[in-house]
């Protein structure tokens, strides 16, 4: 046994790795797989060429609209309307363009232009839109189901027939103009003046669902303000053939326009058939009433009445005139009345005719506009949507509003009915004291003028409102036509997107795999789950030498080693001699022979006489690590009473103060085999001949010979690798330390790859003087698997 010290080299201990999360840790780990990233980017340029080499430009559409918005013109001069009494909402920039996107108004131009039907020429693998020059015109006559997913192909033979291709590749002759049904319904297609033009051509004709058609269009279409003090706006819409976009907006601009005129004359109609109604009724009655005071005079031979009677008869008719037009606002009154009480207001707000109320009208403007708003909602979200509520609020606030001004209207009415009633009564009096014959005839003329001067009244507001509908002034007009911009070139979003997948796909891919991962990669795996210390994070290497240290060149797995060297002192307690290390692992591959190798040498190194067992004896490593012999007497032939001790220790030949027993000859029984006393006898031997024993074992979670070799070790080292051990395998460790099948165990953490899994301390070979490798060596290291 050795009586010389153990010399002592300075502790390296190992800098703290920075967290997993850290970003450059983690820009790293990605940056690892790079020819991952390189391939699918080369892969996605190419798509990119191809797509941009087949790819049709495309246009945007643009047209612009002035819209005169009510609520922002001052002009102090009434409108016709306001002067007759009828109220105009404020049509808002903003509602009409939500007017202008309405599901109604677009459906119609997807009718008009039939939009829900596309004509593309087949030529070769490609097609292409002919909307400009569609050869043909399919006529839907009677739709059955839904349209999408379905379209039609067919041949152009000449002018007057087609061949139909069937879905299983057959043709039949059928000619233009005649019905045909199929499973979406009867159709018809017709010829165009460019039919001959596609003479041999093959036309595929792509239907979609009108409904579907007119919310894809409506997303496309966009509504815009040109700016916020003008009241113009931008109708912008992209499309591959600017034609169609161009014949988009124009034939939105023009429904649109149709819209505004029907609702503006909306309001003057119904004013024309309340004042037709009251005139026809007017006129009857005036009839009879003039027919009344001619009969009265001829039967009783009157030419003239007194001056007197003259003065009374005028003054009641003044009178009745008063009360005549009380009456109407009154009915005006109970117009409104009923109108504001109806649960539902399907009509226009009503005309305040011969109301002069500025409070009023105002109501009942802020109503119509509230009430537009309402219905244009209706057209594109269910009533029970809770967007209704606040309008519905509103609503119903400016009804309190209107109901208590025409409260207050309405009892002045009555008070002033009352006082003019009251009058009558003393004209009638009067008239009372006259000739019986002159009473008479004051009565029946004074219904004649009060009737024929509110007649007269009816008639000039009839004709005022007749004016202002047959006008139909458009208040919206077109500042520019459609008109199509120069193409988009797809080069720069192919080219932007294609680098976009070439980042994100491989990133992506890379992520999902760490996700799934059951890979041990990181020291905080450990130690959140085993309560063992990791005594060692011994780096990854990339050699065919699995002996890592010498005495001539120092790297940095070398200095950590050298590291577990110390440590190992204090592990046996500061014991200097007969110190018996056992070395094991989880499964194959995680590298307990490399510890094991380069540990005993390490040992040597510093002057301590060291042996090396190689106590795997299904699967021995030791002796090619040493490039000795394996048909050298060993263990087994020890065991089995066929060597003696002097014959199956031999030198390393590498270190001067370093043994080796290897395994000897295979066997069947090794577990058993290691059972045998002999096996402590020889352990009990070498601690008193060497400094250190280190014994190399199975792996303790496939064969229980660790377990055995336990129990004569001090100190147990338990390898870990990097991407190699299993997660699973932590639990296993606590349940053997838990059962005391293993003494004494600290764990290495082995193997680390920073760049690879982003955990591990960046350690420089530059340091230790090493020869610094070239960049490209490095890079395309293990290219293989960096993917």
């Amino acid at each position: 046994m050795s009586t010389q010290e153990a010399q002592l080299t300075t502790l390296v201990i190992n800098a703290r790795s920075k967290p997993s999360n850290d970003l450059k840790s983690v820009l790293n780990k990605y940056l690892y797989h790079w020819p991952l990233f390189l391939f699918i980017l080369i892969i996605a340029v190419l798509l990119a060429t191809v797509y941009i080499k087949f790819a049709k430009p495309t246009y945007e559409i643009k047209a612009t609209i002035l819209i005169k918005d009510n609520g922002k013109e001052q002009d102090a001069k009434q409108d016709l309307t306001d002067q007759i009494g009828i109220t105009t909402p404020n049509n808002g920039v903003e509602n009409e363009m939500e007017i202008i996107k309405s599901k109604n108004l677009i459906g119609q131009v997807v009718t008009d232009l039939q939009l829900w039907a596309t004509y593309k020429k087949v030529e070769g693998l490609f097609s292409i839109d002919v909307y400009n020059e569609k050869p043909v015109n399919l006529e839907l006559l009677n739709p059955n189901g839904r349209l999408s997913n379905k379209q039609i192909e067919i041949v152009v033979k000449d002018a007057k027939t087609f061949f139909f291709k069937s879905p299983d590749g057959q043709q039949q002759e059928y000619q233009f103009g005649k019905q045909y049904t199929s499973d979406f319904g009867t159709w018809k297609i017709e010829p165009t003046a460019t039919v001959n033009q596609f003479k041999g051509s093959e036309i595929k004709i792509i239907l979609n669902d009108p409904d579907k058609a007119t919310l894809d269009y409506q997303k496309l279409i966009d509504a815009s303000l040109a700016n916020k003090l003008a009241t113009s706006v931008n109708l912008t819409i992209t499309d591959k053939v600017p034609q169609r976009g161009k014949d988009i907006l124009n034939d939105l601009i023009r429904n649109y326009n149709l819209w505004s005129s029907n609702e503006k004359n909306k309001e003057a109609k119904s004013t024309l058939q309340f004042l037709d109604e009251r005139i026809a009724s007017l006129t009857g009655e005036l009839s009879e009433s003039e027919k009344g005071i001619e009969g009265f005079k001829s039967s009783r031979g009157l030419t003239d009445l007194s001056s007197d009677s003259k003065v009374r008869l005028e003054n009641l008719q003044a009178n009745d005139a008063n009360l005549n037009d009380v009456n109407i606002k009154l009915n005006v009154i109970d117009g409104i009345e009923r109108y504001i009480n109806a649960n539902q207001n399907t009509e226009k707000a009503p005309a305040t005719l011969g109301i002069v109320d500025p409070a009023l009208s105002n109501s009942i403007e802020k109503l119509a506009q509230l009430q537009l708003q309402h219905d244009k909602m209706a057209a594109t979200l269910p009533l029970t949507n809770p967007d209704f509520d606040p309008i519905n609020n509103q609503i119903r606030t400016a009804k309190i509003a209107i109901r208590e001004n025409v409260k207050n209207i309405k009892e002045a009415l009555l008070t002033t009915k009352r006082n003019l009633q009251s009058y009558n009564n003393k004209f009638e009096s009067s008239v009372k004291s006259m000739p019986s014959e002159e009473r008479q005839y004051i009565s029946i003329k004074r219904q004649q003028m009060s009737k024929e001067s509110l007649y007269t009244f009816l008639l000039q507001k009839r004709e005022e409102v007749a004016v202002k509908y047959a006008s139909t002034l458009q208040n919206n007009r077109v500042v520019d036509q459609s008109y199509a911009n120069e193409p988009k070139s797809p080069v720069i979003p192919a080219y932007f997107m294609a680098l976009l997948c070439g980042l994100c796909l491989p990133a992506g891919i890379i992520y999902g795999r760490q996700r799934v991962n059951n890979k041990i990669t990181d020291v905080k795996e450990i130690t959140d789950i085993v309560k063992i210390p990791v005594i060692a994070e011994i780096p990854f290497e990339r050699t065919l030498n699995s002996l890592s240290i010498n005495d001539e060149d120092v790297s940095a797995v070398s200095e950590q080693i050298r590291g577990l060297r110390m440590r190992l002192f204090y592990l046996h307690n500061e014991r200097e001699t007969g110190r018996v290390t056992l070395i094991t692992s989880s499964v194959p591959n995680e590298g307990k022979s490399f510890v094991s190798v380069n540990l005993s040498s390490a040992l040597a190194f510093s002057f301590r006489k060291t042996i090396i067992l190689e106590l795997d004896l299904r699967k021995p490593q030791i002796s090619q690590s040493f490039n000795l012999s394996k048909e050298h007497k060993g263990i087994t032939d020890f065991l089995n009473g066929k060597a003696s001790v002097a014959e199956i220790i031999r030198p390393s030949g590498t270190v001067e103060n370093l043994r080796v027993i290897s395994c000897g000859s295979l066997v069947n029984n090794p577990s058993e085999l290691l059972e045998k006393k002999e096996l402590k006898d020889l352990i009990s031997l070498l601690r008193e001949e060497y400094d250190d024993i280190i014994i190399d074992s199975p792996p303790v979670h496939l064969v229980p010979d660790a377990t055995v070799l336990s129990r004569i070790a001090d100190v147990t080292l338990y390898v870990i690798r990097q991407g190699v051990t299993e997660k699973a395998e932590l639990s296993y460790i606590n349940e053997m330390v838990a059962l005391r099948q293993l003494q004494h165990v600290n764990i290495v953490f082995n193997g680390i790859d920073r760049l690879k899994y982003g955990y591990g301390y960046r350690f420089d070979n530059n340091y230790y003087n090493k020869a610094k490798k070239g960049k490209a060596t490095s890079i395309f290291s293990d290219f293989k698997n960096r993917f």
